[in-house]
């Protein structure tokens, strides 16, 4: 025999507005990353988190060689308060959203001029800004949770994307 417990309705509400916060079990939360460039200048970054779930990720759920919205959701958002220099292009201050194009050997990291769309599907080509190649490398053990993060780097940031057991990489400077 199962012995049944009353919650009080506080509890339960209480539990369910923290459940909510912390991402409300949302099988992908949202996520922000930002990068101080000095004087001043900053980049920032708004995505959804999507997890690996045991599935097989590039080359899988994420086609080789097709535009990925770079996470989940709505598209993943970049955001510059002065013009910076992405992977050798030219990317003036404002608000962007960024797409990718995975392959085993070579990413490519679309910085597109349209904001406030869903990820999916891609049909935004006359309003991308640049195209940047981005290096790609094995991480030693797999990713669960995806990620784009931002490392402190001479002259600037470097954004890292990982996920499964991949990153992908591009240099980032103030002008």
């Amino acid at each position: 025999m199962q012995k049944r417990i009353a919650l009080p309705a506080i509890f339960i509400l209480f539990t369910t507005a923290a459940f909510a916060q912390m991402g409300g079990g949302k099988p992908s939360p949202p996520a922000s990353t930002a990068c101080d460039l000095g004087g001043g200048k900053t980049i920032k970054t708004n995505y959804s988190s999507p997890r690996m779930k045991g599935r097989k990720i590039y080359g899988g759920l994420v086609p080789f060689g097709e535009v990925w919205r770079t996470g989940a959701n709505e598209a993943t958002t970049f955001v510059t308060s002065s013009d910076v220099e992405v992977g050798g292009k030219n990317v003036p201050a404002g608000s962007y959203t960024i797409f990718t194009v995975p392959n085993a050997d070579k990413w490519t990291l679309i910085v597109n001029k349209k904001t406030g769309e869903w990820g999916i599907p891609y049909k935004y080509e006359s309003d991308e800004l640049a195209r940047v190649d981005m290096k790609v490398s094995k991480l030693p053990a797999p990713v669960e949770n995806f990620a784009i993060t931002y490392d402190k780097s001479a002259g600037g940031c470097t954004m890292k994307i990982e996920w499964e057991t991949t990153r992908a990489t591009v240099n980032i400077s103030a002008k």
